[in-house]
């Protein structure tokens, strides 16, 4: 046997999803998250699912790795001290940023202050200009002054972000070979490695981020490596990126700011996988965990990328899943605001003390004491493991509710609500806000508490199926294992389109492959199992930013054989239609960035199929009190996930308990056991 491991680490839970590359045979554990340093709850679950499920850790080829560690870094700012060398003239420009606020109607907020503080900005004398030829040769004696300015800041780390890098790399380079010959052990980013494409804000920006995180990072990943090493002799250690595919450990280090949505993404990885066994090409993903609410949307079958975004208002111009987080999950507190309205998060009681109904010191209310109140979370979680205290949650709800004069269980159906209404307006901003009709969709909760809330949303944005993995609080640790090893290429390649292709793009293309393919030899992998997609960025003369177009997608990848001029066109208009509703034919348009995809598929599934029921309908294991939509709890059946076989349907109201999460059935909907394994709901209308 040979096994790989998924391995996702949240705010509250760590989860693990092993396969048997071989029988195709899953193994499943969760245990609780310790935020002080991730690797304990890595190191101890492994040990737990290895005696639990008698799986042999020294089998295992692969550990496929979501973390949460540079991000966390970053928000609470724990990075390192970093310096910034730039061209000279240029080191405010992180601080002017753009001319936009971060927020249109709040006058007093203002973007966070630069990572770097002025004093330790260097410039020195350089520059390249827009062709990628040498304007000003590099100063190598200003370079030496900054380096003795540097050594005497005692920083940790250094940005090195000059103009056009991205055109020509050759100053960038020279600088960071000089830093590390005259200071060993200083980690270097260069904005080239980084980010290779123009806006010189979000490059530097990114830059500096990934300087900011790569000593806490590097440090991370060190220690996590060797106390693997013996655990699990034979793994390969995979980290997921924000764009859903794995880097080996070494890239992580180097390219920390690649983990800023490392979890999420694999969320999203194992939601298509789920959308595509249930036969769903539309969905919309919500992935509600104990700190934070993920939603993406599915449509045809794939997954949006963004290649700019902001994280915790750094804006970072990487590839990443199209993803919406908002703070939102189990353990949002419950608060007042000045104005006297009551508030669910954005903070989070976390894994340690945890919600009140945890035990641990908690005395805050949170969303999963108002669902354990309300009968929609199972009083003992991880198979009896983890046993809730109802009476402590219903403590830390009346003091919610005593100021407001309301019930206990009013006061909890108001939290739902609140956090309900919050999540809503996520989804809108990635569906209705872009032209998508969620009545279209499918809706998909995972998570541990995604599907306790995925009746409400439906109704709430009009969705009349629900989808329900088959381990809702797993899918992240499955996304990892069918996630690729993957690498992104950039190449500069801007040209108006005019009757014929740019000469160039054919050039910047083959280079694109070359690149890839020498990443996959050092990969170790086999050309034959290479999967190339290629876009462009395009846009109209004069549009501030540009839309990516999709060229073509596979096994083979020609740089002489891409698509003539007009055909261009064409993909781009179809493109803007779908963006901006319109495309204007005679507009010229010019194109910007080639981006290449480079992948290589790993594991192809993770589910087993469900034995068929032979009409046989499935024992209730007892009932429960449950709030539904009305003012009276309802003696609902509770049955257990793991007796529902194939075909089985069971008609609302009801409530499935398993060992990740509650499925609360409420009164007129019908539940529909799929042979896969995963659950739908049909939404009584």
């Amino acid at each position: 046997m040979t096994w790989t491991i998924g391995v996702d680490v949240g705010g509250t839970f760590t989860d693990f999803c092993a396969v048997d590359e071989v029988s195709g045979d899953v193994r499943l554990w969760k245990r609780p998250s310790t935020p002080e340093n991730p690797a304990t709850a890595i190191v101890s679950g492994l040990r737990e699912l290895a005696a639990a499920h008698g799986l042999p850790l020294q089998e295992v080829s692969r550990l496929a790795h979501g973390t949460t560690v540079a991000t966390n870094a970053l928000v609470q700012r724990k990075g390192c001290s970093v310096a910034l060398v730039t061209t000279r003239g240029f080191r405010d420009l992180v601080e002017i940023g753009r001319q936009t606020r971060p927020d249109l109607y709040d006058l007093q907020r203002d973007y966070p202050d630069p990572l770097v503080p002025r004093r330790r900005r260097l410039e020195v004398t350089e520059r390249i200009n827009a062709a990628g030829a040498v304007h000003l040769p590099l100063d190598t004696a200003q370079v030496d002054e900054a380096i003795a300015r540097i050594r005497d800041m005692e920083v940790e780390a250094v940005a090195v972000c000059f103009l056009f890098a991205f055109l020509n790399p050759m100053h960038e380079r020279r600088v960071a070979e000089r830093i590390r010959t005259a200071l060993p052990g200083m980690h270097v980013s260069t904005s080239s490695a980084v980010q290779p494409e123009f806006r010189e804000y979000e490059r530097f920006t990114t830059t500096i981020v990934n300087a900011y995180l790569q000593p806490v990072l590097s440090s991370y990943m060190s220690s996590l490596e060797t106390d693997l090493a013996s655990m699990l002799p034979r793994a390969s250690i995979g980290i997921n990126q924000s764009s859903g595919g794995l880097m080996t450990i070494g890239r992580a280090k180097s390219f920390p700011v690649r983990t800023a949505l490392s979890g999420p993404a694999a969320g999203v990885v194992g939601a298509l996988h789920v959308a595509s066994a249930v036969n769903r090409g539309n969905a919309i993903t919500i992935d509600v965990g104990g700190t934070s609410a993920d939603v993406a949307l599915i449509k045809d079958g794939s997954v949006n990328a963004s290649y700019g975004r902001e994280v915790d208002g750094f804006p970072i111009r990487l590839p990443m899943v199209d993803i919406h987080t908002i703070g939102a999950g189990g353990g949002s507190i419950a608060w007042f605001e000045k104005d006297g309205l009551l508030k669910m998060g954005p903070q989070s009681a976390g894994a340690h003390p945890g919600p009140a109904c945890y035990g641990h010191g908690g005395t805050a209310a949170t969303l999963s004491d108002a669902n354990l109140v309300l009968g929609r979370l199972a009083p003992n979680l991880l198979d009896g493991a983890m046993n809730l205290d109802v009476n402590r949650a219903r403590e830390a709800i009346q003091a919610i509710a005593r100021p407001m004069r309301k019930s206990t269980e009013d006061t909890a159906k108001g939290m739902v609500a609140i956090s309900v209404a919050n999540m809503v307006r996520a989804i809108r901003s990635l569906s209705v806000e872009r032209g998508h009709d969620p009545r279209d969709f499918v809706l998909m909760p995972f998570g541990g508490a995604g599907p306790m809330h995925a009746r409400d949303i439906a109704v709430a944005m009009s969705i009349g199926e629900i989808v329900v993995p088959r381990s809702p609080g797993i899918v992240c640790a499955q996304g990892l294992v069918l996630a690729e090893i993957k690498e992104d290429f950039t190449g500069a390649a801007r040209a108006v389109i005019g009757d014929a292709v740019p000469p160039t793009l054919k050039e910047v293309v083959a280079d694109l492959k070359v690149r890839a393919e020498k990443w996959a030899a050092s990969e170790g992998l086999r050309m034959r199992e290479l999967q190339y997609d290629l876009s462009f960025d395009m846009r109209y003369v004069g549009q501030n930013f540009e839309l990516r177009v999709p060229i073509s997608s596979g096994a083979v990848l020609d740089p002489g054989a891409l698509p003539d001029a007009a055909h261009l066109k064409r993909l781009f208009f179809d493109a803007h239609d779908i963006a901006y509703s319109f495309h204007d034919p005679l507009a010229k348009v010019e194109l910007l960035n080639a981006r290449l995809t480079a992948r290589a598929p790993v594991v192809s599934a993770v589910d087993a199929p469900l034995r068929e029921s032979r009409n046989v309908a499935p024992l209730a294991v007892g009932k429960r009190e449950i709030y539904f939509d009305g003012d009276q709890p309802v003696a609902a059946p509770v049955y257990k996930r793991e007796d529902l076989l194939a075909g089985v349907q069971i008609l609302g109201p009801a409530v499935i308990d398993q060992i990740d999460t509650t499925i609360p059935i409420f009164p007129g909907d019908r539940l529909s056991v799929h042979a896969s394994g995963n659950l739908i709901i049909e939404v009584e209308r």
